[in-house]
């Protein structure tokens, strides 16, 4: 269920797109952003920093593409999502030496110090990439590509990546013995 209410505002942006086109795909994600945040905050009387900044990013971006009929800001609210989202693990370790992926990770495995510091910069990386091909399909390739890129290229290269990553975990998780009742 939080898998679809995460890829709820992408899903019907693609919808939409495919059906009316950009504008009001556009439209559509801006309010489905506002829609998820609402049912966040109403189910869990929060909602978490990245996804404020995630809405808020759609608005700006999504409404600067609305105000100008100009699709390029759309296009970019991907990749500033992207880098906003390294750059914050990047200032996170350097200027308040705390590592957010052992923070957000730490309670459902245990890994050595160091293998969380090659997570933090993995992701960092992989943030950085994702935002640099973004800007090269949306600059490169027409409107049509870049929507399917975003929604099931991008997916593929997050999903190909935590499968990776998942390998990499898996070097340092223990087996725990078998209880002998």
């Amino acid at each position: 269920m939080k898998l679809l209410l995460d890829f709820f505002p992408i899903i019907l942006f693609f919808i939409t797109f495919k059906t009316w086109g950009i504008m009001a795909a556009t439209a559509v994600a801006i309010a489905a952003t506002l829609l998820q945040i609402g049912y966040l905050w109403r189910k869990n009387g929060f909602v978490e920093p990245m996804q404020w900044v995630s809405l808020s990013v759609i608005v700006v971006f999504g409404g600067a593409t609305l105000l100008t009929q100009d699709e390029t800001f759309i296009k970019w609210k991907p990749t500033v999502l992207y880098w906003l989202m390294g750059s914050a693990l990047w200032i996170g370790q350097l200027v308040f030496k705390r590592n957010f992926i052992q923070q957000l990770m730490s309670a459902q495995v245990e890994l050595p110090a160091h293998a969380w510091g090659v997570l933090l910069h993995s992701w960092a990386c992989f943030f950085a990439v994702m935002g640099c091909i973004n800007l090269w399909v949306a600059n490169n390739y027409d409107t049509d590509t870049w929507v399917s890129f975003k929604l099931f290229g991008g997916l593929g290269l997050m999903l190909v990546f935590v499968v990776a990553q998942g390998v990499y975990m898996s070097r340092f998780i223990k087996e725990q013995p078998e209880d002998q009742a």
